[in-house]
């Protein structure tokens, strides 16, 4: 977190205050009429879904269920990856009723400078409401590649589809409305939207990747609390308004939710139910915002309820049927009556959530020689030079050496045990670890990255002066299993 001056952070603060951003109200939910029991149900069969990190139920404003699969909490930010499309698309909102732009502003008047030297009809053609419906007109999304100006990029990108024609799910197009808005603003997505958007929501310091040219990611990049989810999810749930005051214009609201673009005809799939201003339409009267893996914000006007959900899964869609099988049922039109023994089961299960440990024993078998042995790997992808295993209080110290840097990750034994650490392909950050003998010869650790929808597997297997670590990642965009390392023992 930047520092600030004692007076900058007073007047944020009293600011915060002012807009009154304590967390959203708690209740029991056979008060607002959700079923206790059919909620425990719900999270039950999510609890089978590998792997849900983090839920939360709103409904008439009222928090009603909240839990984390542990090592995951409620402090922690998480990567909400293509969910924060939505909030760009709020900063768009919200520059238009400033006036700063228009959605029928053609794309190349931002960009004088990146534009090519004769821009076909098309390209003059694309406005900021192309953008933000995913219609630029676009067969195949723009690169965003290092090293290069992105606006040039995408401006140079062809365009054979006449905009506002064909659907593109194009983060690129995302991208582009963050950097007119920094364009039409003179600040960031982020910093516009602070004292707009988080400050209101007390929503404390977010963060968000940016470009090689200092924009907000736009279409990704963003990552803030469970709550946070939730508190935007029940803000466009009440057309813009919060405590009183209309931070987001209800006319945004209603455009940015409704069906701007068709993208399919599969009744039973929410990812062919129309597309907004980045908002996903959705089945039974609802829309949302998500992202890869398992980040949603789902907003159900005809229940009044939002659904904040945070998750590294493969299939998307498995999560939303769960929710409108198990969960719209636990609706009712008016409160029930109080149900003290469910109500108790379901706090149980909440608190008791957590992401499954390797399971095995404590040690390893009699003839494998494991502990205190550095084994050393020759040159790779993912620059791993080393590898010891330290015995300690619980399954073990798992010492890694990466690209001339050690990097020590205890492991619990059935539990989390929290550190940073670097892994291959990701930076030093937050971790928890846990791991088991899961054979005589076999050392399983998983290594969970807290801040994301990611946790990497190693699986060691030690056999005389050798060891054989092969990793693999939950959740990937592409292949999420690399080839096995063989080290050799000093």
């Amino acid at each position: 977190m930047k520092r600030i001056g004692w007076a900058a952070g007073l007047f944020a603060c009293l600011g915060a205050l002012a807009f009154g951003s304590e967390p959203l109200s708690r209740s029991e939910p056979e008060a607002q009429g959700v079923s206790s029991k059919a909620l425990r149900e719900f999270v039950l069969a999510a609890d089978g879904i590998d792997s849900f990190h983090s839920v939360m139920l709103v409904r008439h404003g009222r928090v009603v269920a909240e839990g984390w699969w542990a090592p995951y909490d409620a402090e922690t930010r998480h990567e909400l990856y293509s969910l924060s499309k939505s909030f760009t698309a709020t900063a768009v909102g919200l520059a238009v009723a400033e006036g700063k732009l228009s959605v029928d502003d053609p794309v190349l008047k931002f960009f004088p400078e990146d534009a090519p030297e004769n821009p076909d009809a098309n390209l003059k053609a694309m406005r900021v409401s192309d953008l933000l419906r995913m219609s630029t007109g676009h067969q195949d999304e723009p690169k965003r590649p290092e090293g290069e100006v992105w606006t040039k990029v995408f401006l140079a990108h062809p365009v054979p589809h006449k905009p506002g024609t064909h659907f593109l799910y194009n983060t690129s197009g995302t991208y582009m409305a963050s950097a007119i808005v920094q364009k039409a603003t003179g600040q960031t997505v982020l910093d516009y939207l602070r004292p707009r958007l988080f400050d209101p929501l007390g929503i404390d310091d977010p963060s968000w990747g940016e470009s090689p040219q200092g924009v907000s990611l736009g279409g990704y990049g963003l990552s803030v609390q469970t709550e946070d989810v939730a508190k935007f999810g029940q803000l466009y749930l009440q057309k813009g308004r919060w405590n009183g005051k209309q931070l987001v214009p209800e006319s945004w609201v209603a455009a940015a939710t409704s069906l701007q673009t068709s993208n399919g005809s599969n009744p039973r799939s929410d990812w062919e139910q129309g597309y907004g201003y980045q908002f996903w339409r959705a089945r039974h009267g609802a829309y949302r915002g998500d992202g890869a893996f398992g980040q949603y914000c789902l907003v159900m006007p005809e229940q009044d309820a939002v659904l904040a959900i945070t998750s590294g899964v493969k299939d998307m869609q498995a999560v939303l049927d769960l929710v409108w099988d198990r969960l719209l049922p636990a609706f009712a039109d008016a409160p029930l009556p109080a149900d003290p023994d469910a109500r108790e089961a379901l706090t149980a299960t909440l608190k008791g959530l957590t992401l499954r440990a390797p399971e095995g024993a404590a040690t390893p078998g009699s003839s494998v020689k494991a502990a205190g042995r550095t084994f050393k790997f020759g040159d790779n992808p993912r620059k791993l030079e080393s590898l010891k295993l330290e015995p300690g209080e619980g399954a073990a110290t798992l010492v890694l050496r990466v690209d001339g840097a050690e990097h020590r990750i205890p492991c619990g034994r059935g539990e989390w045990v929290k550190s940073r650490a670097a892994l291959g392909g990701f930076p030093e950050q937050p971790v928890a670890a846990a791991a088991a003998w899961t054979a005589d010869d076999v050392l399983t650790a998983r290594v969970v990255l807290i801040q994301t929808p990611f946790h990497v597997t190693y699986r060691i297997k030690f056999e005389g002066d050798r060891a054989t670590l092969d990793p693999e990642v939950n959740v990937g965009f592409g292949a999420t299993r690399g080839a096995a390392l063989v080290g050799a023992a000093e």
